[in-house]
């Protein structure tokens, strides 16, 4: 802080001994080193404060910053949501249309229809017959074995008589 030199301090504690005197020069000495102590606390905590007031003005500015960076993303959040929100809420009202569009045929053709039932007599259905057509007569026993009908010729591995499968145990 000052700049004193060695033999600076020893011409000043010459003229105190010289001034003060012997007797009282320690008890002096003592007060000036206690005067100095609470001088260099004192700056100490004057300089601490004013550390501690630069630290929070810091720290009031990076809060400062850190807030408008949150309102920045928050806005361009809510931006996104609001180009992503329109063509759902556009495609949402054509569903809702197109729906209401096909109620509407569904309804109209449902009109129709029964209009028709008034307008038209019913039909009558045949019902089936109970027994086959008497056309188609069984084939001969005598008849060559290309003309029978596939269903009555035997299957291979398969014994004619007793129906069961050749080879193995029943």
């Amino acid at each position: 802080m000052f700049d004193v030199s060695f033999s600076e301090l020893m011409l000043i504690g010459v003229i105190a001994l010289i001034v003060i005197g012997p007797e009282r020069l320690p008890k002096v000495a003592r007060t000036i080193g206690h005067l100095v102590g609470r001088a260099q606390r004192y700056v100490s905590d004057v300089k601490t404060d004013i550390q501690r007031e630069m630290d929070l003005d810091e720290l009031n500015n990076l809060k400062g910053q850190m807030e408008e960076a949150a309102k920045s993303v928050k806005s361009s959040m809510q931006d996104a949501t609001d180009s992503l929100r329109a063509p759902l809420d556009e495609a949402q009202q054509a569903l809702k249309d197109a729906s209401a569009s096909v109620e509407s045929l569904v309804d109209s053709a449902k009109a129709e229809a029964s209009d028709n039932k008034q307008d038209k007599p019913q039909e009558r259905i045949p019902e089936p017959l109970s027994e086959p057509p008497a056309e188609a007569a069984p084939p001969a026993a005598d008849a060559p074995a290309a003309e029978q009908d596939t269903a009555t010729l035997p299957l291979p591995g398969f014994d004619d008589t007793s129906k069961t499968k050749t080879g193995t145990p029943t």
